[in-house]
């Protein structure tokens, strides 16, 4: 996962506003549609293990899919969590974009700077 992997959903405005940056910062990546093309829970476990705050930093606790589901998070493990996540992903927070070394969750334009450096001067 050395190249930059873009995990997005065409309708969320934040999406959106990422890759029309990323786009104009003529950076590429590859996009993959959330619902389409669900990251596996190998995959998942790499996202996880790119995080700073853990599943809190990946996981849409305020969405009404993750209210629908009526869990607490405390009584699940990260593995009960992330197979959930892979069956339903719109719990996942979105963007997701990352190179496999370094994470980026949600529009964060300094955060996309720092990560896309090395990309477009190469």
């Amino acid at each position: 996962m050395n190249d930059l992997v873009f995990f997005t959903y065409p309708s969320c405005t934040s999406c959106r506003k990422a890759k029309h940056w990323l786009r104009a910062q003529n950076v590429s990546f590859k996009e993959r549609h959330l619902f389409r093309e669900t990251p596996t829970y190998e995959e998942l476990m790499k996202i996880l293990s790119l995080t700073t705050e853990g599943i809190d930093e990946i996981l849409a606790t305020r969405s009404q899919s993750f209210k629908k589901l009526n869990k607490n998070v405390e009584d699940l493990t990260v593995s009960e969590i992330l197979k959930i996540i892979v069956d339903e992903p719109k719990l996942l927070k979105r963007p997701i974009i990352t190179d496999g070394k370094k994470l980026i969750v949600g529009y964060n334009v300094s955060a996309f700077k720092n990560l896309t450096k090395k990309k477009t001067s190469a």
